[in-house]
């Protein structure tokens, strides 16, 4: 603006060569103007053109992220379906030995009967070792277990005043 007051001065002057000088001046600033609001308007619609783009990108995001929800849910259910069907094939395995083991089991009297007869030969086994060396041994060791015990209850008897134990038939 103001080149073009100087370049109207200069015309009213009379001064051409001034005001050449300052239109062109103006003219310069005119077209910078004007290529300046032509970026302006080409911004202007690239961030309208961007917002939508975003926009856009926005409810992509949503769809994508409820579809994702929708994938998660239907896998965390085939997961449990499979879960479950394991429990299922396992329970069906158990069943399936139980009713084997129970054709091929003992019946509870060849069970009675082998433990009775075991319980009989660890008798026989008993009285057998009883009249063993082995049982004369211990005989004689409570023998003499009983003898010390005697002789350490004289010992107190006679340390209280206590007269001594009368002797018995078994002594």
């Amino acid at each position: 603006t103001q080149a073009i007051l100087l370049a109207d001065k200069a015309q009213t002057e009379r001064n051409t060569s001034e005001m050449a000088k300052y239109t062109r001046l103006a003219e310069d600033f005119a077209n910078r103007m004007t290529g300046l609001d032509s970026e302006v308007e080409t911004l202007k619609e690239l961030h309208l053109q961007t917002s939508q783009a975003a926009d856009q990108a926005r409810t992509a995001v949503d769809r994508n992220a409820i579809s994702l929800r929708k994938k998660l849910a239907e896998r965390q259910k085939l997961l449990s379906q499979l879960d479950q069907a394991d429990m299922q094939e396992q329970m069906n395995k158990a069943m399936t030995q139980l009713s084997e083991t129970s054709s091929t089991a003992p019946h509870i009297d060849e069970v009675r009967a082998k433990i009775e007869h075991r319980y009989a030969k660890a008798l026989g086994a008993a009285g057998v070792s009883d009249t063993g060396v082995e049982a004369q041994a211990l005989e004689i060791e409570r023998a003499a277990m009983e003898a010390q015990s005697r002789e350490r209850l004289d010992a107190l008897r006679k340390q209280l005043g206590l007269p001594p134990r009368p002797a018995t038939s078994s002594d």
